[in-house]
């Protein structure tokens, strides 16, 4: 290391790495007593502490000069230290002095952070994200395709509730796309009786669409939906937890291509059944 131009640790590096008699505390007066001792201990032309939201201090031995950042921002800080010693060493090489190295390097480092950090840096292998109003089997073809996680959920739906919402909201942690597989209004008719549903097929899809958490929406006729999730081959299949595994016909279909079959816990004591029955008792 004797010799080089510049070493850029972070605040706490520095102090834990400073020898003897840097002062043992975190503030400018410590950063620049260990920068000093470490200019001297490195036998480096310059060290710049990073300061995080402060910017960074730059030392050539004695009489520091403090660089601000331009603005202050609390996001995500990982992987703004990297940021700030790429700028700077590229600079370097390019034949900047190291003032304007250290300068130009606080500035990236604050723009990087207040664009979010290395989250909203784009991966080659991410899972692209799904588009509003998407075709159900074009999205799940779409995500697997990048190798991600098609998640499916269903239900009738008719008076949507706090223990839907929950659901598919956990339901959509699981993976990379949610797919709601929604009952016809003959298929609900169906199985629940004369009167239901009480919301028709088109509005119970336009609520399920507005749902931040829901990717898609299929809708089935048949009773339980064993065809649609054959065509669309989810890896995931979550209903609600007042299921029982031995009502879980779809479990063993989805293992025909290796998905799983899952139960989520509703919130207790919500049903669309009985919000129907206590508005019935207060008609009375």
């Amino acid at each position: 290391m004797p010799g080089t131009r510049l070493v850029t640790p972070a605040e706490k590096e520095a102090l834990a790495l400073a020898p003897d008699g840097a002062v043992p505390r975190r503030d400018l007066t410590a950063a620049a007593h260990s920068a000093a001792a470490l200019v001297g201990h490195w036998r480096a032309a310059a060290v710049a502490v990073t300061l995080g939201a402060r910017g960074a201090l730059l030392s050539y031995g004695e009489h520091p000069l403090l660089v601000p950042a331009s603005a202050a921002h609390h996001g995500d800080s990982c992987g703004a230290g990297d940021r700030f010693a790429a700028t700077a060493a590229g600079l370097l090489a390019d034949g900047a002095l190291v003032g304007e190295a250290v300068e130009a390097a606080v500035a990236a480092a604050t723009d990087f952070v207040g664009a979010g950090g290395a989250g909203a840096l784009p991966r080659p292998d991410a899972v692209p994200p799904p588009a509003d109003g998407d075709d159900p089997f074009a999205l799940a073809d779409r995500i697997r395709t990048a190798h991600g996680t098609v998640v499916a959920a269903g239900g009738c739906f008719d008076l949507l509730h706090a223990g839907h919402v929950g659901l598919l909201q956990a339901a959509r942690g699981l993976g990379d796309c949610l797919v709601v597989c929604v009952n016809s209004d003959a298929s609900v008719r169906r199985r629940k009786g004369a009167g239901r549903p009480v919301n028709p097929l088109a509005d119970r899809v336009r609520v399920l669409r507005a749902l931040a958490c829901v990717d898609a929406v299929a809708v089935f006729d048949e009773d339980t939906p064993e065809r649609l999730l054959a065509d669309l081959r989810p890896d995931v299949w979550v209903k609600g937890g007042d299921y029982a595994a031995a009502d879980l016909p779809e479990a063993a279909l989805l293992e025909e291509w290796g998905g799983q079959a899952v139960l989520l816990p509703y919130l207790d004591g919500r049903s669309s059944t009985r919000m129907l029955e206590r508005a019935a008792e207060g008609t009375r």
